[in-house]
């Protein structure tokens, strides 16, 4: 965590020589085009890893390739309850609540988007008992 006045792209070597080297299996990133410059050169020196920069196409508003994933699981962060406040004094439970908020996402995909609890709550509701 760097200082507020701090640009990103000043602190983004630091940052990703430490991404790299605590997640080996990285093997690309991709950044916006501001990272231009140096930091493709200094990474290709050190550490095997392809640095991507996405180039803007066209004038005025255009969608960048892959830019919309990165938004896309943005947005689904965003629906989680827990995360939309800063409840947690360490940043390592925010990270389990994100993990949390993603294996939800994915085992809601696993069950097709189904939530039974609401059909399981009315069943419960109005089945008839019978007693022999």
């Amino acid at each position: 965590m760097g200082a507020a006045n701090q640009a990103d792209v000043k602190a983004a070597p630091w940052v990703l020589f430490w991404v790299i080297e605590t997640y080996e299996r990285l093997a690309k990133i991709l950044a916006d085009q501001g990272y231009r410059g140096d930091l493709e050169v200094d990474l290709a020196a050190v550490y095997v890893v392809e640095f991507e920069v996405v180039e803007h196409q066209g004038k005025g508003f255009s969608v960048q390739p892959k830019r919309w994933v990165v938004e896309r699981t943005w947005a689904w962060l965003e629906n989680c309850r827990g995360l939309t406040r800063d409840y947690e004094r360490l940043s390592e439970n925010h990270e389990g609540m994100v993990y949390v908020a993603m294996i939800r996402l994915m085992l809601r995909r696993l069950e097709n988007n189904r939530r039974r609890w609401k059909q399981k709550l009315l069943n419960t509701r109005f089945q008839t008992f019978s007693y022999l």
